[in-house]
């Protein structure tokens, strides 16, 4: 990854923009970590039973980014893409090595990133940080804390990447 063109989080700066700046650095990171596999890689389980694959966590990471951008802190009308109550775990399990193809792949991509685009809008136009939601469970969090979830969220599901491209073709790096 000597090419690597992920932003870097600034290493001074308020509050809004360091947690922008990491959790840009984190999505670009996943990108990174499925940069130049084909679909089938893509939807390579990590090992049975799991479902986990590459593929599924783009697929995740577009229902997370809406829910907690467009629904919580947007109060939009964004029902989820992947998953559904009948099927809480369809963002990964819905994912097959032998049906997965290219258009697939482009369209669970442009979903994340544009997801990923609104969700920057989003956080940009908050007054504050102290903005305050209300999460499935009914509990009061901020906007605060939803940026510091969603950087906790990549880091977790980006740990989640790394072994699955090294299994995959053995590549590793930050």
């Amino acid at each position: 990854m000597s090419d690597d063109e992920r932003p870097r989080p600034p290493a001074a700066a308020d509050e809004r923009t360091m947690l922008a700046g990491w959790l840009d650095w984190h999505r670009a990171t996943l990108e990174v970590k499925c940069a130049g596999l084909g679909p089938a890689q893509l939807a390579t389980r990590a090992v049975e039973p799991s479902g986990l694959t590459l593929l599924g966590l783009v697929r995740h990471m577009a229902d997370v980014e809406r829910a907690w951008f467009r629904r919580r802190l947007g109060a939009e009308d964004a029902p989820p893409l992947h998953y559904s109550d009948a099927d809480p775990d369809g963002d990964f399990d819905n994912v097959d090595p032998a049906t997965a193809d290219a258009a697939t792949v482009e369209a669970a991509f442009a979903t994340w990133r544009a997801e990923c685009a609104r969700a920057r809008e989003i956080a940009a136009a908050l007054p504050s940080l102290d903005v305050m939601v209300t999460d499935r469970a009914g509990r009061r969090l901020s906007a605060r804390w939803v940026l510091h979830h969603m950087v906790e969220e990549y880091a977790r599901h980006n740990g989640h990447a790394d072994l699955l491209r090294e299994r995959i073709d053995g590549t590793t790096g930050e």
